[in-house]
């Protein structure tokens, strides 16, 4: 089958790859549709930590945000799962431990993650063997554009979660990529006032188009902000998350900067704010399905194209296609 390969900093390449087997506990999906993520990007730069920590190593096979159909199981799995419709949980832990067993096991000691980590494949290939523990069926109404912003989907409800805010509150959302413009969706679906802050004029353009007040930090109003959620990369905007929210309010880190980010802990105390640090999706994947198919977030706008696996790398070192809409995320479709 093929597959998107990389093979070292700056260099990706399809190739022609051994197809997965449904070992005991698993299934193999034909994918229907893969997201870009910044985390893919930085695999393929080779600015990812994980590559200099020694959790990641090329050559390596990404691609963690997906959909697609079940086409064999392997033993011990139910059958009910061939020919259905899913996506997947990116975080696999042992299944063993006490972090495990307690539903904590995106921060198992020995997690794997797919398409990042420890050498599982990624879903940026025409099939994708992943353990039946971590499937999630998709209804009908969940179409491959939104079948493949499921995970990117539910780490941005975690985020909107870990705000603790209710209906007729506002939170202020710090970046206008596919984390921020999510993460303002959901929010909206909840009854909380969203309001967004960046410095892209695409992504202030489709916050605006998509019904949301947008600023850039010069025109930020100075209104109080029950919450706040970084969403950015920028590692100056942790502390200025900090510095807007209101006293024993929250702030919701789901962005990461590639150089260290630093805050004065004591505006924390004094405060009393309390800080939240979100990694992964897995407790979010049901109710960002949900939200998909009952069309209470409409995220397909986010998609700006779709191509087929040859222009993946071209897309990986930033190219964005002829054809693209103004939205942030670029969808492959393997089978292309």
């Amino acid at each position: 089958m093929r597959a998107l390969v990389l093979t070292g900093p700056g260099r990706a390449e399809v190739q022609e790859v051994e197809p997965p087997v449904a070992a005991p506990g698993q299934v193999v999906v034909d994918v229907e549709r893969a997201g870009v993520c910044g985390t893919d990007v930085e695999l393929f730069t080779g600015e990812m930590s994980y590559l200099h920590t020694g959790r990641s190593w090329y050559p390596l096979r990404p691609g963690h945000e997906w959909c697609g159909r079940v086409t064999a199981v392997g033993e011990g799995v139910d059958a009910v799962w061939l020919g259905r419709r899913v996506t997947g949980d990116t975080m696999l832990g042992c299944g063993r431990c006490e972090r495990c067993r307690s539903g904590r096991h995106h921060v198992c000691a020995e997690l794997a993650e797919i398409g990042i980590s420890l050498g599982r494949p990624g879903a940026l290939a025409e099939r994708l063997a992943v353990p039946a523990t971590a499937l999630h069926a998709l209804p009908d109404a969940v179409d491959p554009t939104l079948g493949a912003l499921v995970e990117p989907g539910a780490n941005a409800l975690r985020a909107v979660q870990g705000t603790g805010l209710g209906r007729g509150e506002r939170m202020l959302v710090l970046g206008t990529g596919t984390i921020g413009l999510l993460a303002a969706l959901f929010a909206r679906s909840q009854g909380i006032e969203a309001h967004l802050m960046g410095r892209d004029p695409e992504g202030l353009r489709l916050a605006r188009s998509l019904g949301f007040a947008a600023w850039t930090r010069p025109e930020l109003p100075g209104l109080p902000w029950n919450a706040v959620i970084d969403a950015s990369n920028a590692p100056e905007l942790p502390a200025l998350a900090l510095d807007l929210v209101e006293p024993a309010g929250r702030v919701v880190y789901i962005g990461l900067a590639a150089a260290p980010s630093t805050l004065d802990t004591r505006d924390l105390l004094l405060k009393d704010v309390t800080a939240v640090g979100i990694l992964g999706g897995s407790a979010g994947l049901r109710g960002a399905v949900a939200a998909y198919a009952d069309a209470s977030v409409d995220a397909r706008p986010l998609v700006a194209a779709t191509v087929g696996l040859a222009e993946t790398a071209a897309v990986l070192a930033g190219h964005r296609p002829a054809e693209a809409g103004p939205g942030p995320k670029i969808h492959i479709d393997p089978q292309r």
